[in-house]
């Protein structure tokens, strides 16, 4: 019902809905060309940008500089199919653009959503190291 309601709003359907795992896989696999190897530095490389952008996000001073922090984390997240934090990165982003004030709750939601693709990197590489 949540998911019809979403997609009849114009909205992309919650992280949850779409997908079990915080990352696209399939996305990710095509991405990388089906190289273990690419993708497992591909992932390690957005664990750490990703970080470093969100510490951007909390730290901003200007709305412009959060503008650009968001929008390149939403990028990023694109490129490897996490859609739960480009969904969220693009809300707080639209919301900004529109005129309306930091909301922290976004902000938050944005770093729980990072914080669950981190942990889900950390398992895939660490299994892939044994």
């Amino acid at each position: 019902m949540a998911r019809i309601i979403a997609v009849e709003m114009g909205q992309n359907a919650p992280l949850r809905e779409r997908s079990r795992t915080p990352i696209d896989m399939n996305h990710l696999d095509q991405q990388s060309l089906g190289d273990p190897g690419l993708k497992d530095e591909v992932l390690r490389l957005y664990s750490q940008m990703s970080q470093v952008y969100l510490g951007r996000i909390e730290d901003s001073t200007s709305i412009p500089k959060l503008l650009e922090s968001l929008h390149t984390l939403k990028s990023a997240a694109s490129g490897i199919g996490a859609w739960g934090v480009r969904d969220l990165a693009k809300r707080a982003e639209d919301h900004l653009r529109a005129g309306n004030p930091v909301n922290p709750e976004f902000i938050q939601d944005i770093a729980v959503a990072v914080g669950e693709c981190q942990e889900f990197i950390a398992g895939l590489v660490s299994a892939g190291e044994q």
